[in-house]
């Protein structure tokens, strides 16, 4: 259907509302976007949340998926100011007795770290590492027929194991360990199908991208993207807080980066009743607790690694992972969760004084939990880093319903825009021909809860905007 006019308004501004923002204006649409909070950037942004002069990412802190995205790629960002900053080690694994597993940009040197297991980590990764560049695509965007349905399905049959049936391919506590690291990120059981897809694709992204930390904070690439989004002619508008379609102009065409608990909130009266039902049904996942620290000095892992790491991941064997990520799954509180840690100031002086540091961290705990799991975040990290109490000059704690009062896209401190379960992830945030449209054919939905899912890389809101372009703009499509 051809419109007269070819405006429309993005709600949200996180990097999937920038996203959108900014291909509908490469387009030649003009676009507003509408931001509740006075502070553009969703998940990237940065503050001084202990003392002063300390910035920590309040967010999202390292960005592997942001530096892997194909429409992040295509954005001249580095003249808007961003730039990323890889570690010398991109992950680090600590192990009890001093040992660590390393994540390193170069294949051939991680295939060498992890020793005996270095052949078992040539088969499931090395395909995918040389694959990437032809079926990135079809990753990072919805269900579609695939560019290269070969190679596609090589990595799809390794991809759909639960991770507790393919870590068996490692045979060292290192390499079983390093693997249930990354497939941790998934928020679910390990033994869920299709965990093992992150795993493998947060391995490969380091290999073909590295894991960024953005120099100068998070913020920064929320604060290049509008830049790069302003020169284009974009509008920008903050604390405006939508509650209504009615607020919105009529028949103008508007994307949500929001969850679909959002979304019922502001259109759900205007929503067929099997549209609604299937909005509520969405499930969202583990929240999480975090912990920002300012210190007096770096963090004294025992593993050397570990001191060369932009990110570590603390949770020892594969077994207590799983552990771990099953109790937060199903409601239960971790005695010893799996924490995930960025010490971005070791890379990143401009975030700290002279002589000191900051880290960042979080735990999964079950969604909407009131616990204060300050102790055992700090225990864990003691266990390998004997000292580290002894270096924390401030701390400040945010628990899952402070993270969803930061920003209520974060629903029960779910920060991933709703459970990434093998059915959601093919089908958010519900069975459409489409999942970016609605039943109301000026309303679409760009968000963390479209395909692919969370990440600081913007795909949901280019494919959204993509899709908004196809079926109102077909004039600027084409551009």
């Amino acid at each position: 259907m051809a419109r007269s006019r070819d405006q429309a308004t993005v709600v949200g501004s996180g990097p999937n509302g920038l996203a959108a923002a900014i291909a509908l204006q490469q387009s030649g649409v003009h676009v507003r976007l509408l931001e509740a909070s006075e502070t553009i950037g969703g998940g990237m942004r940065t503050a001084e949340l202990t003392l002063p002069g300390y910035l920590h990412d309040v967010c999202s802190a390292v960005h592997p998926m942001a530096a892997a995205s194909p429409f992040f790629k295509t954005l001249p960002l580095a003249d808007y100011g961003l730039e990323f900053i890889d570690p010398p080690v991109l992950a680090a694994h600590p192990l009890d007795g001093g040992d660590a597993a390393v994540l390193l940009r170069s294949f051939e040197e991680t295939v060498r770290e992890l020793g005996a297991d270095g052949r078992a980590y040539r088969e499931l990764v090395g395909d995918l590492v040389q694959d990437w560049p032809l079926i990135a695509g079809d990753l990072l965007g919805p269900p579609r027929i695939p560019s290269h349905p070969v190679r596609l399905a090589r990595f799809g049959i390794k991809a759909l194991m639960p991770s507790t049936l393919l870590s068996k391919r490692f045979h060292s506590t290192r390499g079983r360990g390093l693997f249930a690291g990354m497939a941790a990120h998934s928020i679910q059981p390990l033994s869920a199908p299709g965990t093992s897809a992150i795993a493998l694709m947060f391995f490969a992204v380091g290999h073909v991208a590295g894991w960024p930390v953005a120099k100068g904070g998070s913020q920064k690439i929320a604060n290049a993207l509008a830049a790069y989004f302003r020169a284009l002619g974009g509008k920008i508008e903050t604390g405006v807080e939508v509650k209504s379609l009615d607020e919105l102009p009529a028949e103008e065409v508007v994307l949500f980066d929001l969850t679909p608990k959002q979304l019922l909130e502001i259109v759900g009266s205007r929503f067929p009743p099997h549209y609604r039902r299937q909005l509520s049904r969405f499930r969202y996942g583990p929240g999480v607790f975090k912990l920002d620290w300012a210190l007096s000095g770096a963090i004294p892992f025992t593993a050397a690694a570990c001191r060369r790491a932009g990110t570590v991941h603390i949770g020892g064997s594969f077994e207590e992972i799983a552990r771990s990520e099953a109790d937060a799954f199903h409601g239960r509180i971790s005695e010893r969760p799996f924490i995930l840690l960025a010490q971005q100031s070791l890379f990143d002086r401009s975030r700290v004084p002279d002589g000191k540091q900051t880290a960042w961290a979080y735990c999964h705990v079950p969604n909407g939990s009131p616990v204060d799991m300050t102790e055992a975040i700090e225990r864990q990290i003691e266990r390998f880093a004997p000292g580290f109490r002894d270096i924390i000059l401030a701390r400040r704690q945010t628990g899952p319903a402070a993270l969803e009062a930061y920003d209520a896209n974060y629903i029960g401190g779910d920060i991933t825009g709703g459970a990434m379960n093998l059915a959601q992830i093919f089908m958010r945030p519900a069975p459409r021909w489409s999942p970016y449209t609605t039943p109301i054919q000026t309303v679409y939905l760009c968000s963390a809860s479209t395909p692919p899912g969370g990440g600081i890389h913007g795909q949901c809101g280019y494919h959204a905007a993509r899709r908004v372009l196809h079926d109102h703009f077909p004039d600027h499509a084409a551009r």
